[in-house]
C-alpha cells in the first residue's frame, strides 16, 4: 500500500469540508465550477482525482454528465455509496499520469482538485498537466488546485512549532521541498506560472479557495450562520485578490484551452 493510500485510508476526508470552514473552500470551488460549466449546453465534465466525490457527486446529483476517476480505492468505496443509481456519472479507478482511457478533445471541463497535491516531481506535474489539456475540448476549462507554501510555513512551522524539525525541508528563501512521506506538494504562484506557460492555455482567473478559512478555523467553525454568510461575502470580495492568493492554503487555476 502506498503512503498516499494509507494517508486516505486513515483519513475523514469528507468531513474535512463539512465544517465550516471546509464550506468556504467547497462554497468557493463550486462558485467557479458552476461559472465553467455555464457556457455549455450539455457540458462533459471529467474530474481526475474525485475523491470521495464531494464534488463528482455534487454535480451529478444537479444533472450533469460527469466522469470520475480516482486513485485510491477507499475514496472510491466512499464514493459509490453516496449514490443510488440514478446519477449520469461513471466511476472508474484510474491515475492523473495517464488517462489514455479518454480519446482527444472528450471533455468541456476538466477538474485536477487534489492530483497536483500529491506529484513531487516537475515531470508528473507536466505529465498530469498534459493529459488533462488533450482530453479537454479547444474552447474548454481546466481547473486545478495547489497547496500552497506559505500557510504551511506561517501555520505549521511558526504557529505549530516544528520549526526545529523541519530545517532540512526549507530552501534558503523559505521554499518547502515536499517529498512523498510529507503527502503534500506545496507551491507558489510562480511554480504555477512556470508550469502554465509550457501549454496552449491561458488563465482565467487564480482563485484562493479558502483564503484565511485555516487560519481562523475555530473563530469561523463557532460563527452564528449570519455572521457565516458574511464572511463568505467578505471571502467572495477578497479571493481572486492576487496580493493575498500566496497565503491561502489552496488555490484554484482556472485555465482556458486555446483554440
Amino acid at each position: 500500500m502506498s503512503l498516499l493510500e494509507e494517508y486516505y485510508n486513515s483519513r475523514d476526508e469528507e468531513n474535512r469540508l463539512l465544517s465550516q470552514h471546509g464550506q468556504v473552500e467547497y462554497l468557493t470551488t463550486m462558485k467557479y465550477i458552476h461559472e465553467c460549466v455555464s457556457h455549455f449546453t450539455d457540458p462533459g465534465i471529467l474530474e481526475v482525482g474525485a475523491g470521495t466525490g464531494r464534488y463528482s457527486v455534487a454535480l451529478a446529483k444537479e444533472g450533469y454528465s460527469v466522469t470520475a476517476v480516482e486513485l485510491v480505492q477507499h475514496n472510491l468505496d466512499v464514493l459509490r455509496s453516496k449514490l443510488d443509481g440514478t446519477e449520469p456519472i461513471a466511476v472508474l479507478q484510474g491515475n492523473a499520469l495517464d488517462l489514455s482511457a479518454f480519446q482527444d478533445k472528450s471533455f468541456d471541463v476538466t477538474m485536477l482538485l487534489g492530483p497536483m497535491y500529491h506529484l513531487y516531481t516537475t515531470e508528473d506535474k507536466i505529465q498530469a498537466l498534459s493529459e488533462a489539456v488533450r482530453v479537454t475540448k479547444p474552447g474548454g476549462y481546466i481547473l486545478v488546485a495547489y497547496c500552497m507554501n506559505e500557510a504551511t510555513i506561517i501555520q505549521y512551522v511558526f504557529l505549530g512549532g516544528h520549526l526545529n524539525e523541519v530545517n532540512n525541508l526549507l530552501t534558503d528563501d523559505w521554499h518547502c521541498k515536499s517529498e512523498p512521506k510529507e503527502i503534500f506538494e506545496l507551491v507558489r504562484t510562480e511554480d504555477i506560472s512556470q508550469l502554465n506557460a509550457l501549454f496552449p492555455l491561458d488563465r482565467v482567473r487564480l482563485v484562493a479557495t479558502d483564503g484565511a478559512a485555516h487560519y481562523l478555523s475555530g473563530l469561523i467553525d463557532g460563527m452564528s450562520q449570519d455572521t457565516f454568510a458574511k464572511w463568505m461575502e467578505y471571502h467572495f470580495a477578497t479571493c481572486e485578490r492576487q496580493d493575498l492568493i500566496g497565503a491561502s492554503n489552496h488555490t484554484l487555476d482556472i485555465l482556458k484551452v486555446r483554440g
